[in-house]
């Protein structure tokens, strides 16, 4: 199968959608399919492909974490689409290449597959700053998804959140819930030298007997570390010794570290500031466990990199990611500052080794979430988006030949009797054999009437 991925951003990026994207690309890949991944570049001036990957001329958004963005229409972009002849389009984001990928679908006439992979009402705030403008701003974005689910064949998304979200803008389709992916190879503990996780434990000011929670995330408010950082300070102690490990930049980078300043907590909380993908393994490897207050992941890739490395998650609890953290199998959830303060201890208590078995089943409760299991997942869907998006065709053309019919029937009608005859669909249905055959039958029908 021919797959063509249609993604706003892609590597050198890092963020959850580039990382499914690529783990998706190569999963497929490793089961004989060719993939052109096509994204938007500000570096380029022409569309260049090279190590099957399209980059698209685009401009810079400075203001929303420097995103490429490319328009939506290009002739180039269409002919070199059409040279790759794709059995499927998928697309991964709703802006410029989005948008794209929905109009060569329609112009090559190929079956279209539209994955959510992000909660847009907890990022209205970026461009709406005034709780009026907000709802305005909301209900429009609920009308551009029921738009783009509309032209799929098929819809997916990484957690039920994505099906209640697709629900409220009034979407009926089915969607089939395929979770993310992490890169089992890449995170995993034996990969990392030990001495060089004493050294980063070192480097951030970690004792020896400290327990070291991480995150790892763009730093924006959707992901909640304003609340994070107050339950913190609300019951968590310098002599408790559990630390909290801050990985990621973002906009509201400087105002989190005011915000630990201010709460009197900098001293147990250490913020890393970006951190190369290539670099997490060994970030995550000096940390004890993971630990999240962001109710706005559909299923956090972060999360399941941190949880491939042996990190027990502490999770606050979403009700529409139920399952994700499992209390006693890869985690806990907590619900307010107290319950959080609780499961700390908890962990910072465990044995070792005690400890040591809850990282080793955490992993194991991801052993499936690796590049093959999504693609064969995917390809599951692109078959069915197939089924139809062909029956649909069929449908379409069927109607435009009673279209045809109907009008030769009616013109025909005209010149031998004087007077128009109406004649339903159904009744061209029941009758035809032919194109002409049906008309003459009708019309000898009608005749001895």
């Amino acid at each position: 199968m021919r797959i063509a991925l249609f993604t706003e951003t892609y590597l050198p990026s890092i963020n959850g959608v580039v990382t499914h994207v690529k783990t998706l690309k190569e999963g497929l890949e490793a089961l004989g399919h060719t993939v052109l991944v096509v994204t938007a570049d500000s570096r380029v001036n022409n569309h260049v492909i090279a190590d099957d990957v399209m980059y698209c001329p685009a401009v810079k958004l400075k203001k929303i974490y420097n995103y490429d963005i490319a328009p939506p229409i290009s002739k180039e972009r269409l002919d070199k689409i059409k040279s790759f002849a794709p059995d499927i389009i998928h697309i991964h984001n709703e802006f410029g290449v989005g948008i794209s990928g929905v109009l060569i679908a329609r112009t090559l006439k190929v079956p279209l597959v539209y994955t959510l992979h992000t909660m847009y009402d907890d990022y209205v705030y970026y461009v709406a700053k005034t709780k009026g403008f907000g709802k305005i701003v909301t209900s429009a974005s609920h009308l551009y998804a029921k738009m783009l689910a509309s032209t799929a064949s098929a819809i997916t998304g990484p957690s039920p959140k994505v099906s209640e979200y697709f629900k409220a803008c009034g979407v009926k389709k089915p969607v089939h819930v395929i979770p993310n992916s992490v890169e089992l190879d890449v995170f995993k503990p034996e990969n990392v030298d030990r001495n060089d996780a004493v050294r980063m434990r070192r480097k951030f000011g970690f004792a020896d007997d400290d327990m070291v929670f991480c995150f790892c995330g763009r730093l924006g408010k959707e992901k909640n570390i304003t609340l994070l950082l107050e339950y913190w300070a609300k019951n968590v102690r310098p002599e408790d010794k559990i630390k909290l490990f801050i990985l990621g930049d973002g906009p509201l980078h400087e105002q989190h570290c005011k915000e630990a300043d201010e709460l009197g907590i900098s001293d147990m909380v250490k913020f890393a500031g970006r951190v190369e993908h290539p670099d997490l393994p060994v970030y995550y490897a000096c940390c004890d466990a993971y630990i999240t207050a962001s109710l706005s992941d559909t299923c956090s890739i972060s999360m399941l990199e941190g949880m491939a490395m042996h990190l027990p998650v502490l999770s606050l609890k979403d009700d529409l990611n139920v399952g994700q953290v499992k209390d006693g199998i890869n985690g806990y959830n907590f619900t307010d500052a107290d319950s959080m303060y609780e499961l700390l201890k908890k962990l910072r208590d465990m044995p070792k080794d005690e400890l040591a078995e809850f990282g080793r089943r955490t992993r194991e409760s991801i052993k499936t979430s690796g590049a093959i299991r999504l693609a064969n997942d995917l390809l599951d869907v692109y078959k069915e988006a197939m089924e139809v998006y062909k029956k649909k065709n069929k449908k379409r053309k069927l109607k435009k030949r009673y279209r045809v019919i109907r009008h030769r029937y009616v013109k025909r009608s005209v010149t031998k009797t004087g007077k128009s005859i109406s004649v339903s669909y159904t009744h061209l249905r029941a009758h035809e054999t032919g194109r002409n055959l049906v008309c003459r039958l009708l019309l000898e029908k009608k005749k001895q009437q």
